[in-house]
């Protein structure tokens, strides 16, 4: 199982591709806080449902200063079609070899159903302005945790 992380550790860096294809990296957003949200699969109920949250709240993080990126093991394909049926905002990555979801510690071993199983860990990391974890929240819920994120952070 991946290590998670605390607050104060080290951001992985990443780069990876959107769902026009385009490279996006963390580097890319150096000097704002970033919330980078890890889900399961786009065009899922809970997975849509977490992300139509973060784009019906994502002017109100902009003016706060936050950056939003969702990441999925899936390909950019898939996520442009996630994007256009629900008119998405957020920007969304997909991460198909799943390294960046282990650096984060997103993905490993998980309880669903009463099983253990090896998938991806919904999980929110908020990265401060300097690339440090500010904070890691591990095994989140797909609905209400939006508005939670946003009540914590005072925004």
């Amino acid at each position: 199982m991946s290590e998670r992380l605390q607050p104060g550790d080290t951001a992985p860096a990443f780069t990876l591709p959107d769902a026009d294809g385009r490279d996006v990296s963390l580097a890319d957003h150096k000097g704002r806080k970033v919330i980078v949200y890890f889900y399961p699969a786009a065009l899922t109920p809970g997975c849509t449902k977490q992300a139509c949250d973060f784009t019906d709240n994502l002017d109100l993080l902009a003016e706060a200063g936050y950056d939003v990126i969702g990441v999925s093991p899936d390909k950019p394909e898939k996520l442009a079609t996630f994007r256009e049926r629900e008119n998405l905002k957020v920007t969304l990555v997909g991460d198909p070899s799943k390294e960046v979801l282990t650096a984060y510690g997103a993905f490993g071993e998980k309880t669903m159903y009463g099983r253990t199983v090896t998938g991806v860990i919904r999980s929110t990391i908020v990265v401060d302005e300097d690339g440090k974890v500010e904070r890691a929240l591990y095994n989140v819920r797909a609905t209400g945790h939006v508005a939670k994120i946003i009540k914590d952070l005072g925004v």
